[in-house]
Order: C-alpha cells, then sequence, then structure tokens
C-alpha cells in the first residue's frame, strides 16, 4: 500500500495516539463490509483503513515511516538498506542484516561482498551457501463481535494484497490481543521460511454485556412488584437465558451473582456473570396504582436518604 496511511485516517503527522485510534474506529464502523453489503468498495476501503492504523499504532513502525526508514506497507526502503547472506546458521538459512549503501565505493561492490561471502562459507568446508532471506512478517487489524471472542470462531480475513486467511478466534480472546499466525506472512527467498502473520484485534461493545477481567456484566431491568415481591426472571447469559431468582425486597444497583457463567480463556478458570438490578417504573401510571401508591405512602411511608444531610 503506497497511500499515505495519515491522509486515509483523516489525521495529521502530529496526531496522539488517541486520536489515531479514535479515526479509526469512526472509519472501521462506516466502512467495514458487514454494515455495507451492497457497496463493492468498501471492503477495499477497510483494507486500506486497517493496514494504515496498523502501522501508526506501533510507535515503533509509526516512527520508522515518519523517518522514511519504511515504506506505507511496512516494507523496508530498499534504496537504504539490503539484505546479505551470512553462512552456518543453525537452522541452514542465512539471518538478514543491513548495511548502508556508503560502506561501498561502488554499487557493484554489493555484489562482490555477497559472492565473497559464498566464497568464505565455500573454503570453510561449509559447502555452497546460497543467499537466503526469511519473509517479512506482516501485521494486520481485525474486528469480532463480543460473542465471537467470548465463545471463539474462525474469520476470514481479506489481505491487502489479495486473497484471504482464515483466522481461529480463541475462546477468551480480550480487546487489543495480539494472534500470531506461523508462516502466514511473506514468502522467504532462497529456501529461507515465511514470516509470520500478527494479528491485532478489537472487540466491539455489545449491547447487554460488557467484560470486567473475566467476568461478564451486566444490567437487569427489573418491574416495581418483581423488586418488592421477588420472584424468577429470564436473564440472558453467554450460555443462553436462565431464570436467576430475584430476592424479595431487591433495590436497584443490587448485584446477583451467577457462578461460572463469564468468560473462560485457555488454562483459566471461568469467570462469573454479574447482574446489576434496576428497578423500572411501569410506563404508564394508571389511577389505580396511583390510588394504591398514596395509601401505601400515607401509612408506610419511609426515607431512603435519611442520615445523607
Amino acid at each position: 500500500m503506497q497511500d499515505d496511511p495519515y491522509a486515509i485516517l483523516g489525521v495529521q503527522k502530529t496526531a496522539s495516539a488517541e486520536e489515531i485510534k479514535k479515526a479509526y474506529r469512526k472509519l472501521a464502523r462506516t466502512s467495514h463490509p458487514d454494515i455495507n453489503p451492497d457497496d463493492p468498495a468498501a471492503e477495499a476501503r477497510f483494507v486500506k483503513i486497517s493496514a494504515a492504523y496498523d502501522l501508526l499504532k506501533d510507535p515503533e513502525t509509526r516512527r520508522r515511516f515518519d523517518a522514511g526508514e519504511i515504506d506505507a506497507s511496512g516494507q523496508e526502503k530498499r534504496d537504504r538498506n539490503f539484505y546479505r547472506d551470512h553462512a552456518g546458521n543453525r537452522e541452514g538459512f542465512s539471518y538478514r542484516t543491513t548495511r548502508d549503501f556508503e560502506d561501498f565505493g561502488d554499487p557493484a561492490d554489493i555484489f562482490a561482498e555477497m559472492f565473497r561471502q559464498r566464497s568464505r562459507g565455500s573454503s570453510n568446508g561449509a559447502g555452497s551457501s546460497r543467499f537466503a532471506m526469511p519473509g517479512q512478517d506482516m501485521r494486520y487489524t481485525m474486528d469480532v463481535t463480543f460473542l465471537e471472542a467470548a465463545r471463539g470462531a474462525t474469520r476470514k480475513i481479506t489481505l491487502p494484497e489479495g486473497g484471504t486467511l482464515d483466522v481461529r478466534i480463541p475462546q477468551g480472546l480480550a480487546d487489543g490481543q495480539t494472534l500470531r499466525l506461523k508462516g502466514k506472512g511473506g514468502p522467504g527467498s532462497g529456501g529461507a521460511p515465511s514470516g509470520d502473520a500478527y494479528i491485532t484485534v478489537t472487540v466491539r461493545p455489545h449491547h447487554v454485556f460488557r467484560r470486567e477481567d473475566n467476568d461478564i456484566v451486566m444490567t437487569l431491568p427489573i418491574t416495581i412488584d418483581e423488586a418488592i415481591l421477588g420472584g424468577k426472571v429470564k436473564t440472558p447469559t453467554l450460555d443462553g437465558a436462565v431464570n436467576l431468582t430475584i430476592p424479595a425486597g431487591a433495590t436497584t444497583g443490587q448485584t446477583l451473582r451467577l457462578k461460572g457463567k463469564g468468560i473462560e480463556p485457555k488454562g483459566k478458570p471461568r469467570g462469573d456473570q454479574r447482574v446489576e438490578l434496576k428497578i423500572v417504573a411501569p410506563p404508564q401510571v394508571d389511577d389505580e396504582l396511583k390510588s394504591f401508591m398514596e395509601n401505601w405512602r400515607g401509612s408506610h411511608g419511609y426515607d431512603p436518604r435519611k442520615g445523607m444531610m
């Protein structure tokens, strides 16, 4: 991608990390292919937005881009550095290193140096050495739903250069976590392995649940009579609805706990679900209810704010 990532996100070069994040989230919401199924260009826009944010959110890659060391796709500027071969690597292939062109008096010396390295490998009994370079690591961003992150799922992402990649989302994935897909980056040369793909995940908010550590937290509306008399109330969980027992005399802000109904990351105990109660008045107060409450207040009135002043 050769476009300016700052321009793609609509921010200045002096933008803070928080401003860049806000710009990305705003654009991602409006450009996501799932939200624009009838727009064939939405996917391409989303890919460019994600790639731009991926480059600028990392302070080191942003610094290197601003310094002209890498281009907008994260690739090394080849007019400044080159990779050369080193024989005798224990994995059986060379690792990459960089030297400035200024180290050589003539551009042809670059290739002469490569052949000298190969010649040294042969003279040391290491056999013929070939120029090998591991593939480029690739970095991507991906949005997932709250339930996909909580339960685990498999998602297909579209790569900037075309093609797709299946990504397994592990159960209990947290917002901002980075997944590593070994060998799914750029191809290597000269027999060297491919690079890795790193995918940083953003978890979209849920309209009912929110996550605190490995607990699920939600607010449950209840009626006045449920609060006074108690009862069984159907309550959503990650595993489906359950009947939650509301104790008689419940109040707004009271928290009930559903043991073992939270997030369960791999290798860790499952969290709980905390249910915060909220008493909601009826949408309309009829004369019967009004009369009943007036009579009740006259004989049973109380002051819940006593002692606050």
